[in-house]
Parts: structure tokens; C-alpha cells; sequence
């Protein structure tokens, strides 16, 4: 199957589903958003990797690697677009010449416990993949806490994980559902918790509903007061 430019879908909302699929359907499906200062932290990261550039520069091993920001890719095929942080080319003269791409995203923190940062960077190798008809196999993690990469291998294992996300995405997406809250640690964290409202929601309403029926509350009072 191949999709329409109209249906694909953001590569990040990959990582917005693995960290909590509601957050992910709030963003993606009702269009909420909101700032902390964990997002304004992630935002400074990414400055300099979001500014569309390139440069070339000579490896220690001989090998010329080209670098990429802010590159823009796609899989038609997957049903994927984003911007990768990073890409670097690395370009071989050997005989036969080889060009190695190596996806880099920049996150801030430290590695977390689940696959959500390496299911994002997995689904950028595939588009990558993609265009430029070439097996990716690696790429790196750059973490604002430890200031140092973490590679991150594109085995089959993570692979699978990843079309997993997809399909799941595209199911919650396609069905319009948006799954009830359920608060946990992760909440004390995410910007989205004064529109979530986890201790106030219960069962599968979305923010809307809740918000719809605390407005004709209020409008009851007033018509009681009166």
C-alpha cells in the first residue's frame, strides 16, 4: 500500500504513543498542545540541529562524512513524514566506493526505560531506507544530560517494534480514539496534564466531552442562580 501525502503521519507521534497514547491522541486528534519547561528544554536542544544546513568533513579513517540538518524525509510506503535532527553520509573511496547513513536525534534528559526514542529513530532509518534505496543498520541518540551519544542498533528486534507502533498509531488515529487517563509518574511530567485532567477523567472521554459537559454545568448554576 501507498499512501497519499494527505495521510501520512508524523514520525514523532511515534514517540508521543510510546510515552502514553493518550497524550499522543490529545495532540494528534484533538490538536492540544502546551509548553513546560521540559518541552522549552527540548526546544534549546534542537536549535542548532533544526536549522537547515550541511557541511563536509574529512574522517580520521579516510572517510568523508557529509552532514545534514534538519533534513526533511518520508516513507510513502509506511505512511511516515518528519525532519531528522541529523544525517551523516559517510563516504567511502574504497573499491567498490560505500555511503554509510547514520541518523542522529537529539533528546533532551537521559535514556529512558521504554523504546520510545529508539521507535522514532528506528522509523527515521526506514524512511531513509526508502529514499535512498539503502539498508540503514545504525544510529545515535544524543542526550542534553550526558552530553555523549548512545548508538543505537537497527536490528530486527527494534524493527518489529517499530511497524508495531505504526500499525497501533494508525488503528488509534484512524478510529478517532482517544483512550481514557490513567495517572501515573510520567504525568507529573508532561505538559499536558492541566488539559488531560488524569484525576479529574475517568472511562474513555476525551478532553472535549469533559470540557463540554463542565461548561453546561456552569451554565446551570448561572440559569440556577438567576
Amino acid at each position: 500500500m501507498t499512501y497519499h501525502d494527505d495521510d501520512l503521519f508524523p514520525i514523532s507521534a511515534l514517540q508521543h504513543y510510546l510515552f502514553c497514547p493518550r497524550q499522543c491522541a490529545l495532540i494528534h486528534l484533538e490538536q492540544v498542545w502546551a509548553e513546560n519547561h521540559l518541552t522549552m528544554e527540548g526546544l534549546l536542544l534542537h536549535e542548532k540541529a533544526d536549522s537547515p544546513t550541511h557541511e563536509t568533513r574529512p574522517h580520521d579513517d579516510g572517510v568523508r562524512v557529509r552532514v545534514e540538518r534538519a533534513l526533511p524525509i518520508r516513507s510513502l510506503a509506511l505512511g511516515l513524514i518528519g525532519k531528522a535532527d541529523i544525517v551523516e553520509f559517510h563516504h567511502s573511496a574504497g573499491s567498490p566506493p560505500s555511503t554509510r547513513i547514520v541518523p542522529v536525534e537529539y533528546k533532551r534528559g537521559k535514556p529512558k526505560a521504554n523504546d520510545c526514542d529508539r521507535v522514532q529513530l528506528c522509523a527515521q532509518a526506514l524512511c531513509l531506507e526508502e529514499m535512498c534505496s539503502t539498508e540503514v543498520t545504525e544510529g545515535a541518540l544524543f542526550y542534553g544530560v550526558r552530553r555523549r551519544r548512545t548508538d543505537v542498533a537497527f536490528d530486527g528486534k527494534l524493527r518489529q517494534r517499530t511497524m508495531q507502533t505504526i500499525d497501533a498509531l494508525r488503528t488509534m488515529v484512524d478510529g478517532r480514539i482517544t483512550p481514557p487517563a490513567i495517572r501515573t509518574k510520567a504525568c507529573d511530567k508532561c505538559s499536558l496534564i492541566e488539559l488531560c485532567l488524569p484525576d479529574a477523567t475517568a472511562g474513555n472521554r476525551s478532553v472535549a466531552r469533559f470540557m463540554s459537559r463542565q461548561l453546561l454545568s456552569n451554565l446551570r448554576d448561572e440559569t440556577t442562580i438567576e
